[in-house]
């Protein structure tokens, strides 16, 4: 199958583009325009698995077509994954352009916002069935509260997720602290070393649509390599500081030789929840929503409250008391930001 060039910026603005941003005739004057739009019916469908500058790479049947934005589409954003219907020049070949005039509805919307103060939200990628937390044990270290953040926006999303610890190599000891961290949570847990096969992984990616998110220099794009030869996503090395360096700087989706896909998303240093609300961060603790069903009406799930059935029935030597900690360090950011807005 072919493989355009993935590696290039992304511009934070692609909802912006549409046709009339891209010259594909010498003048506006040598374009007809009318004000009643085609409904299309025949548009053929595609995949997309690149964006970039109001350019979007389609995969149609087993051609590479890259689009433009029909007008009509407005300001609806186009991410990788999406299924949507394509008219124009299908052909692939060099230097053609079809349009995306319609976009289908949309399951496993993948979220984030800027921040926690910044309630502006932006679909990452679409129609995926899994979110893949690339965490490393060590170099940089495993940060529990981002991950936890990552599981808040699976479960919001509908998405299953799954940790990929790598280097597991360099500490074999902290993955049993992991899986004991998770141990009342249906997380699925997988581990990797970079000389080991990967079997593993593949067959928990195998026939679904996947994401990869993770933290700069935790090895996320250097398994998609592994995964999927030819890919060619860039990789870098983790800075003295114990951080990585951002080097994959678009969203792009790869086929994996034995079914499914893997989408590669740019390395973060936070994962914004602003937009999701209490009762979508207490679904991904399972083990403390069975517990706050018991409290009163309106409950905050703040230690401050006094009533909260969660510190009534967590005390600090239950095994869940890091769960709740974790719990409550994700709530408060939220309604600080809250007080701020």
């Amino acid at each position: 199958m072919p493989q355009p060039d993935w590696d290039v910026e992304v511009d934070e603005d692609d909802d912006e583009w549409d046709e009339d941003d891209v010259k594909v005739r010498a003048t506006r004057r040598s374009r007809p325009r009318t004000k009643i739009r085609p409904k299309h019916e025949h548009a053929q469908e595609g995949f997309v698995t690149a964006v970039d500058r109001g350019r979007y790479t389609c995969l149609v049947d087993d051609r590479v077509v890259t689009a433009m934005k029909a007008r009509e589409l407005g300001k609806q954003s186009i991410v990788v994954g999406d299924r949507v219907g394509l008219v124009g020049d299908r052909s692939g070949n060099a230097g053609t352009l079809a349009r995306v005039v319609r976009i289908e509805p949309r399951h496993g919307e993948l979220r984030r916002s800027a921040d926690d103060e910044n309630a502006t939200e932006r679909v990452v990628v679409a129609n995926v069935d899994q979110l893949v937390v690339v965490a490393s044990l060590i170099d940089p270290p495993l940060r529990y509260g981002f991950v936890d953040r990552c599981l808040v926006a699976a479960y919001d999303a509908g998405v299953a997720p799954v940790l990929c610890l790598t280097k597991h190599d360099l500490a074999p000891e902290l993955v049993a602290e992991a899986r004991a961290y998770y141990s009342q949570l249906d997380l699925t847990i997988t581990t990797t070393e970079p000389e080991a096969p990967l079997e593993d992984l593949v067959e928990l990616l195998r026939d679904k649509e996947n994401v990869f998110f993770g933290h700069s220099g935790v090895g996320k794009s250097t398994l998609v390599n592994r995964l999927v030869p030819g890919a060619g996503r860039a990789v870098s090395e983790v800075r003295s500081i114990g951080k990585g360096s951002h080097t994959s700087t678009s969203t792009v989706s790869f086929a994996l030789p034995g079914g499914g896909w893997v989408i590669d998303t740019p390395g973060v240093r936070s994962f914004g929840l602003a937009h999701v609300t209490a009762d979508s961060i207490l679904k991904a603790f399972p083990e403390l929503e069975e517990v706050a069903q018991d409290c009163p009406r309106g409950c905050t799930h703040t230690p401050e409250i006094g009533d909260c059935a969660l510190d009534a029935a967590i005390g600090p030597d239950d095994p869940r008391a890091g769960r709740l900690a974790s719990f409550r360090r994700v709530l408060a950011s939220l309604h600080e930001a809250d007080t701020k807005n």
